[in-house]
């Protein structure tokens, strides 16, 4: 879509000259390839571009005009109209001219008039093939931009919870401290536990909540990288990403023992390394937050492989399968086109699973969401198939 919209955004060209006849001879010469607008000077070249700016691709302007010269429509289009590609047409190619409208006007081309139909063409051919390309590269840029951003909100959502944690640890630990007693050797600290080994259980989850927190953070600058130009495209297998996820989210209590995984085919993953392991850190905590004070909590992730019927192509998939409540058929129906929570009560606000729809979407996947009320869910994430992994 990006790559559509950037082509088809803007592609008239707009001839700038006070003689009625040159006007006349541009628009009926390259009419039958480009959409050509004229204008009879620089007022009305401008006032046409306040209106209809975004329709144009090219300017062609003479240089002299008697009202004012076409080195002044140059540099007001480079202040107001930055994304047009700029031609000047003069019959008096003096060397302050052409250095002028080089520096000022930042010109792709100056034209000899009076014009030849050829290199005209030519010209006419490359300044939109450069707008073209500058239009693309601005819209990437955007996208880029815009992916960061929501990938930014998304992290510090995703901060917020165990820091908050990690405080309250360390506060836990501070308000247990106790005066040292009367001739204790210096370097003695007290601290008063409710039941034996509490502080110490304390600091290991703090630690823990730490360390998932570096990962996020690693995982943002990662995703910052791949925002520029250029970057390697990642891959990891599916069943390395599971393994980190395992190994690095920040379990409580003893929600480790409520997860297991099975690996029935493994893959290669596309896309980026960092947000699918923030899609999986979500559907994770997800899992886990409605599982709580449930009876034999159980939640499974699966790695395998889909034949579709007729001979479509196979589709790998990673899953979460929880033994939890289950989602009402009205929410259930709702998830996959707006931020849906059941859990507003605590904080939730349904952007965590948005992020992950947005994220699959980017790489050509999907998410599939299977649940009947009372009986847990599964959430399935469909990737589009690489090659198999070495």
């Amino acid at each position: 879509m990006l790559q559509a919209d950037a082509l088809n955004e803007a592609r008239s060209i707009l001839f700038v000259d006070d003689e009625t006849s040159s006007r006349k001879w541009f628009a009926l010469t390259f009419a039958d390839e480009f959409t050509v607008v004229t204008a009879s000077g620089v007022s009305e070249a401008l006032a046409l571009l306040a209106r209809r700016g975004h329709e144009f691709a090219v300017l062609v302007t003479d240089y002299r005009m008697p009202e004012q010269d076409g080195m002044n429509l140059l540099r007001a289009v480079q202040r107001d109209f930055r994304h047009l590609v700029r031609l000047l047409a003069t019959a008096y190619a003096e060397k302050d001219v052409a250095i002028a409208a080089v520096n000022q006007g930042k010109v792709l081309r100056i034209l000899e008039k009076p014009l030849d139909e050829k290199p005209t063409r030519e010209a006419l051919r490359e300044a939109l093939a450069l707008h073209r390309s500058q239009a693309l590269e601005r819209a990437l840029n955007e996208g880029r931009v815009a992916a960061m951003r929501e990938t930014l909100g998304f992290l510090a959502h995703e901060l917020n919870t165990p820091l908050a944690t990690v405080r309250g640890f360390v506060n836990a630990v501070v308000v247990r401290h106790q005066p040292a007693a009367p001739g204790a050797p210096p370097g003695t600290v007290q601290f008063l536990e409710d039941y034996p080994g509490q502080l110490i259980a304390a600091l290991e989850s703090a630690e823990r909540r730490a360390l998932y927190c570096q990962s996020l953070v690693s995982t943002f600058v990662q995703s910052a990288r791949d925002a520029y130009p250029d970057a390697a495209t990642q891959t990891i297998s599916a069943a390395a990403l599971v393994h980190s996820l395992l190994d690095e989210f920040p379990f409580e209590d003893d929600e480790r023992s409520w997860v297991d995984s099975e690996l029935v085919a493994e893959f290669m993953l596309p896309g980026r390394r960092d947000l699918l392991y923030l899609v999986l850190c979500t559907l994770m905590k997800n899992a886990l937050l409605v599982l709580r004070g449930r009876p034999d909590p159980r939640l499974r992730i699966e790695l395998g492989r889909e034949t579709p019927m007729r001979g479509g192509p196979v589709r790998p998939w990673i899953r979460f399968v929880d033994n939890g409540p289950g989602i009402p058929a009205g929410v259930l129906a709702r998830l996959t086109r707006e931020p849906v929570t059941t859990r507003a009560h605590s904080g939730g606000n349904g952007m965590g699973l948005m992020f992950c729809f947005r994220v699959m979407q980017s790489i050509g996947g999907a998410i599939e969401i299977e649940s009947e009320f009372g009986h847990g869910a599964a959430v399935s994430l469909y990737f589009i198939p690489l090659a198999p992994p070495a």
